[in-house]
């Protein structure tokens, strides 16, 4: 073991401990810089400048409630904070992956041009074109798959996007600069959904430092585990099928007499609400693994508890490289914009409570219309 007194302290963190340290990364890392002293610089390297911190400009920016039909509270909030981060708008804006035109919506009252939404859900284009014509707002949006190979956008666009995932937001990113887009704003999510294997970096730099940092998609997953959002019950709902997916593990290894973990699909929705030998069984079926009679079940959930427990505490150490690694990424992302002649700005548009994906990037094109000094600080 490399660091037997810091994993002696993480073992030892209680509960309480455990879960202050997971909600707020930056004390873990101040008191474990004394086992890594180089932690103690973690929260100066990952501190973003906001985009907009005039609460009066994101509350004018946001839909009231009475205009957020079939928009979830957060998603209002979070849309509303994104419009008032990228004003002025000085281009048409093409709401990138727009689902139902949330985004587009909350835009289109800020915009002084129509605002254009692209969707492959034919449903959900249905469901927000309805909407728009409901509160008559400036606003189409349009079946089309944005990773279609003949896909154009104008030279005058300002292409957004609000948690677009992986392969679409890079998508996005080099349409806009192949057809040098006046402007591309966006806040990434899901890095690790990508057609390829590995992450491949697309600024020069980053691509110069890429054997150093070789990233595989599930590494890359390592970014978005966060869950400050989500209600006590999904928590405890998660906490629970983790400790059954250990508990699972445990066994399997014992019956198969092979120490290696055994990789289990995503479970259906009914197994949330079972018991730990319905899932086993479960499990057991999608992977092959016959269950003898007399096996308990009880031993092995309790099992899981415990290897929970040392995992979550392990996790805290791991969990400190989140925000780094989805800053290198972001900046990876700034980097190639600059590269293709665009001035870039990285803030955070909202707090992590609202949304732990709040990072945005903003660029605009070398020659196009400059970003009003109120936007950014």
């Amino acid at each position: 073991m490399q660091y037997p007194e810091l994993a002696r302290y993480i073992e030892g963190l209680s509960d309480r401990a455990c879960k202050l340290f997971d909600e707020h990364p930056e004390r873990l890392a101040e008191r474990l810089s004394e086992f890594l002293p180089s932690l103690g610089e973690r929260q100066s390297l990952v501190t973003l400048p906001p985009m907009t911190d005039q609460q009066e400009i994101v509350a004018a920016s946001t839909l009231p409630e009475t205009r957020a039909t079939d928009m979830p509270g957060r998603k209002r909030l979070q849309a509303g904070a994104f419009a008032a981060a990228v004003q002025p708008l000085a281009h048409p804006v093409l709401d990138w992956c727009c689902g139902k035109g949330h985004l587009a919506r909350t835009l289109a009252a800020q915009s002084p041009a129509p605002v254009t939404g692209l969707e492959w859900n034919d449903a959900l284009v249905m469901d927000g074109n309805r909407l728009v014509r409901r509160f008559n707002d400036d606003v189409t949006l349009h079946r089309q798959d944005v990773m279609a190979p003949d896909l154009t956008l104008s030279e005058s666009v300002h292409g957004v996007a609000l948690h677009a995932c992986g392969d679409l937001h890079r998508r996005l990113i080099r349409k806009a600069s192949e057809h040098s887009a006046a402007r591309v704003s966006f806040s990434p999510c899901c890095y690790h959904l990508t057609a390829t294997a590995d992450y491949r970096p697309m600024s020069d730099r980053a691509r110069a430092c890429g054997e150093a940092l070789a990233l595989n998609r599930n590494e890359l997953r390592l970014a978005v585990q966060e869950t400050v959002t989500a209600p006590a019950r999904v928590r405890a709902e998660t906490a629970r099928i983790s400790g059954w997916r250990l508990g699972f593990d445990g066994l399997q290894r014992a019956l198969r007499g092979v120490d290696d973990y055994l990789p289990v699909p995503s479970h259906p929705a009914r197994l949330a609400g079972a018991d730990f030998e319905t899932f086993c069984r479960w499990a057991a079926e999608k992977r092959g693994v016959a269950l003898p009679a007399g096996i308990d079940f009880h031993h092995w959930q309790r099992f899981g508890e415990r290897r929970l427990s040392q995992v979550r505490r392990h996790d805290l150490v791991r969990h400190l490289f989140r925000r780094p690694l989805e800053l290198w990424m972001v900046l990876d992302y700034a980097l190639f914009l600059e590269e293709q002649g665009y001035q870039v700005m990285v803030g955070t548009f909202c707090d992590r409570a609202l949304t732990p994906r709040n990072i945005l990037v903003d660029a605009v094109r070398a020659c196009g219309t400059p970003l009003a000094p109120h936007s950014h600080p």
